[in-house]
Order: C-alpha cells, then structure tokens, then sequence
C-alpha cells in the first residue's frame, strides 16, 4: 500500500485527485468550512433517502458537482473514536470493492483534531483491502484493488497524522507479513520456511537470528518438543531472532510463538471436515514474526527475543502415542493422554529455554485450545498472566491496536486437572476449562520470569466464505512492545 498524507483543509475536498474521494462523517451536523460541494452532496444523498447519519452507513455517488474525483464515497461513523472511524472507512472501502478504484483520497470530518491512531487505523485498513493471496492461486483473475491513498488533512494536524502513518506502515508490513504466512498451504508453509523467514528478517532490519536442528534440540533435551515433531517427514525447525535496540544492560522482552505448521491431531486424530484449516495452527509464529517485522520497521530502543519451535503433528509409526510419556527441557515429565494437545509440548521447551535470556517478561502467543474459541468467539483473544501488570499492559495495548484481549483465571485449584499416576503432569485434563488448563499446564514452565499466555485460536483466522489469515495479535504485540520502551 502507497499511503502518503497530502495537506488539505476540509474547505477544499472537493479538489481531490483520485478515482474516489472517501469522505468520513462524525455526527449529524456538517462542519460550516466543509467544502460547499461535498456538503450539498451529503444534504441531497440524506434528503433522497439514500444516507443517514448512522453508524456504518455508507453511499457511493457518481460524477457529484463540483467534486474532481468522478466517484464521492459518503460514510457514517456514528462518533469521534478510533473504533468508529475505522469501522466507517471499511464501511466506505466496501463501496469501491470490485470496481476500477485503485487511487483513493480520504478525509475525516468532524472528528475534532486528527488523532495518530486514527490515521494508524486508516492505513490498516487500505492495506488489508489492498491485500490478495496469490501464491499459489496464479490464475485468479486480477481485480482492481486500492494501491495508493492519499489521507488529507488540515496543516495543524500534520505532525499527528504523520506519526500515525509510520506506525501504520510498520504495522501493516508486520500484519501483511503474517498472514501471508498463515494463508499458505502446508506444503509451502514448512518449518524449513519459517525458518527462512525469520533469516531473511534479520537480513532486511539488521537483526540476529539461529535456526537450531533436530540435533541441536536433542542436544538441549527438548524432549517434549522433539515427542511432536517425530511422527512427520519434515524437518523440525527451532528459531531464534534477536532484535537489539537497547543497550545490553537491558533485559528483553522474549516473545514465544506457537510453530505448528500442519496439525492434523497426530495418532489422536482431528476430523476430516475442516481439517484444512490447521494450516493456520502456526498463527502465534506468524504473528511473533509480524510483530518483529513491525519493531525492525520502527526501531524502538528495546531489545526483543523471538523464539518459535516449528514442526508438523503427524501420525506414523513413528509418532508419539496416547499414554506415552517424555521429558521435557525443564526435566518435569509429561504423561501425553492425547497427541492433539500438541501446541503446549513444543511451547513448553520453549519456555525453559527462554530463561537463559533472564527476560524482563516472557508473552507466548498460540492457536492452542478450541475451548477459548467456545469462550470468547472470534472477537477478543484469551489472555492469561501470572502478573497483574503485565496482563494490564496486554490489555491496553489491545485496546489501543483495536486487537482487544480478555484476561483469563489461573486459579491454582485448576492445577488438579493435569494430575497423573504417572508423571509429573498430564498434557491435558477434562474438556470443562479446557483453555484454562492449558495454560496451567504452561504456567508450570515459566515460574522463574513475569509470564503471559495469549490463546489465539478464536482470532488468528476467519472461516468459511471469509477465510483467511487476520494477522492478528500483531497489533497488539506491537503496541505493547512499544509501550516498554524506557
């Protein structure tokens, strides 16, 4: 996406260069310096009928007089919020889906001075409906999709809305990156491929990163990890990227992401139908690389850690069975009642080896439990943290990126679940609380740093006629990361 920010008071919309002019509303009473010719068109369109002053009310109009751009797109955010712009601006991108706009000029009026988040907002939302999954569907015919857009806005809210654009650049290079990541079949999207991803980041934004083997790992004794990745004829994959912006003295923020290429439930196998999705069961890696992409962007003065253990969940003869029982990096034994609670096995090593960076805090994000999605849908993702100061931080950092958490319990009493005759802990417990659980069963991992567990099984992706990546909780992580930077 081209966004760039054009000066331009609300006097003069209507001298707007492009194939649409998107004109965002706030409140029923016009601005009296609004371009005559924009407000003659709004009265017309709300005295025919065909516009109201209502939250996600959208027109589009042809050949307007007075208005340069042949096509004026008229949208209603019902309030003066980021959440209400931005809902209004997709509410108006909707008008020109599918026709031969690919240049489009967009004004928020009423909204009082220009906040960054809005124009951060903005430009999120011109990329996600810039965006189209093409690698390996070569032969789609190619629509006319918005490239370029210019964000006009009065010389006082300049700096405001430029600071906004570079956020949004960076986030949207992060969220772009992650659900292209996301989309792609299992056979392309490999460990092998994450991998390089993650060399190629570092390259690009001067970052450090290791990839270890399978020897490596056993050198370490992942053996929890190692437990998911025998059963499939791909190689496993651990990855570790470094971004250093802060001097050495300062403890990073470790961030462990979920790598799971292909789930197909392993010997404790999923059902047929669907099955296609889990493609996506590699989400928290997707994301923890889209966040990296955004921080190599931005450059903050914070160091960060990224590790992601990547490998598929296969059966074979030679995959992991019900009742077996391995022994993780950490030395705890896991007693593995099913093989499609796979996600918490490689997370777990993970999360031991995370302690040899002495973190300021430790956020593991992953599609991990069909029980958060019963809990929360697919509006907020689950969120645990064994500190109430960091879970505030996630939380308003959700709220700010528009990408919302919800914290979870982690009451000790839950721990009950997870025992066994015969090991330290089982890999699951009963299907009630199921999420919750799961990230008891993480939390005995991760008892020597601040902790956060972010479950994203209900936001990483949307299915049926809208699948696809969402690219989600990039945003958040972004936003909290900044909001470490001392």
């Amino acid at each position: 996406m081209d966004a760039r920010i054009q000066a331009l008071s609300i006097d003069k919309l209507a001298s707007a260069a492009a194939d649409a002019l998107l004109v965002v509303i706030a409140g029923e009473h016009l601005p009296t310096q609004l371009d005559p010719a924009v407000a003659a068109a709004v009265k017309a369109a709300v005295k025919l009928g065909d516009f109201e002053h209502k939250a996600g009310k959208a027109v589009l109009l042809h050949h307007v007089a007075g208005v340069k751009a042949p096509r004026l797109v008229l949208a209603a955010s019902g309030g003066t919020g980021t959440k209400a712009g931005k809902a209004a601006l997709n509410a108006a991108l909707a008008q020109v889906k599918g026709r031969q706009v690919t240049q489009v000029a967009v004004a928020f009026v009423g909204f009082g001075s220009l906040a960054s988040s809005l124009v951060e907002q903005a430009v999120l939302s011109l990329a996600d409906a810039e965006y189209l999954y093409q690698l390996t569907k070569p032969s789609a015919p190619k629509e006319a999709r918005v490239a370029k857009a210019s964000l006009l806005v009065d010389k006082a809210d300049l700096k405001a809305a430029r600071a906004g654009l570079a956020q949004g650049e960076a986030l949207a290079a992060g969220i772009g990156l992650a659900k292209e990541l996301a989309n792609r079949p299992g056979n392309h999207c490999t460990p092998t491929h994450l991998a390089d991803q993650a060399k190629q980041l570092a390259r690009s934004h001067g970052m450090k990163v290791e990839v270890l083997d399978r020897r490596a790992v056993e050198r370490l004794g992942m053996g929890s990890f190692l437990a998911v990745a025998q059963g499939s004829d791909e190689a496993l994959r651990f990855i570790v990227l470094r971004y250093d912006g802060a001097p050495k003295t300062q403890a990073p923020v470790v961030l462990v992401g979920k790598g799971i290429t292909f789930d197909t439930g392993g010997i404790s196998l999923k059902p047929g139908a669907e099955m296609d999705e889990m493609k996506y069961d590699m989400g928290g890696a997707a994301s923890v690389l889209g966040a990296m992409r955004a921080v190599g962007e931005l450059k903050p003065k914070l160091n960060v850690v990224a590790l992601i253990p990547a490998c598929e969940n296969m059966p074979s003869g030679r995959a992991v069975k019900p009742g077996d029982v391995v022994t993780s990096m950490s030395g705890q034994t896991i007693e593995i009642l099913n093989t499609d609670a796979e996600g918490r096995l490689i997370l777990c090593d993970a999360l031991t080896y995370a302690e040899r960076f002495k973190p300021a805090m430790v956020v593991d994000v992953a599609t991990l439990t069909g029980a958060c999605v019963i809990a929360l849908g697919g509006v907020r993702s689950g969120m645990y943290a064994s500190d109430d100061e960091l879970a505030q931080a996630l939380s308003q950092a959700g709220e700010s990126a528009l990408d919302p958490c919800w914290r979870m319990p982690l009451d000790e009493e839950y721990d009950d679940a997870l025992k066994t005759h015969f090991a330290d802990m089982a890999n699951v417990g009963p299907r009630a609380g199921g999420s919750i659980t799961a990230a008891k069963f993480l939390q005995r991992f991760a008892r020597k740093y601040r902790w956060a567990h972010l479950d994203i099984a209900g936001t990483a992706w949307k299915g049926g006629a809208a699948k696809g990546a969402t690219g989600r909780p990039v945003g958040l992580l972004t936003h909290f990361l900044l909001a470490q930077v001392r």
